[in-house]
C-alpha cells in the first residue's frame, strides 16, 4: 500500500496540485495535511489526522454506478474509523477554488 501511495504522490493530477496550493494558508496555520496517505486498505487523496478530515478529489470514474458503489463502501469504512470525508470533483477544485476553500477551512481560521 505504501508503494501505491508513493507512486500517487509522485504523479498528482492537476486538480490535486491545485487543491494543495489552495489549502496552503490552512497548512501554514498549523493544520497538517498529508497527500496520498494510506488509511486501512485505502489510500486517501488528502488527510488531516488531527481534524479527522479526509478530502477526496474525484474524477469521472467516481460517478459511474460501480464508482458510486465503491465510494459508498469506502466512505462507510473511513467514517467508521472516525473520519469525516469531503468529496469534490476535479471541476469544483479547478473552477470554484474559493468555494472549496470555504468548505475545507477549519472553524475559527481567518
Amino acid at each position: 500500500m505504501s508503494e501505491l501511495a508513493k507512486k500517487l504522490r509522485r504523479q498528482p493530477t492537476p486538480s490535486e496540485v491545485s487543491f494543495w496550493r489552495l489549502i496552503h494558508p490552512i497548512r501554514q496555520a498549523g493544520w497538517h495535511f498529508r497527500k496520498q496517505a494510506p488509511i486501512g486498505r485505502y489510500v486517501v487523496d488528502f488527510v488531516c489526522h488531527s481534524a479527522r478530515l479526509i478530502v477526496e478529489i474525484d474524477g469521472d470514474s467516481h460517478y459511474s454506478e460501480a464508482g458510486i458503489a465503491r465510494d459508498g463502501v469506502r466512505t462507510a469504512l473511513l467514517n467508521g474509523e472516525g473520519y469525516r470525508i469531503l468529496r469534490f470533483t476535479n471541476l469544483d477544485v479547478m473552477e470554484n477554488g474559493e468555494g472549496v476553500y470555504l468548505v475545507v477551512e477549519p472553524p475559527g481560521h481567518v
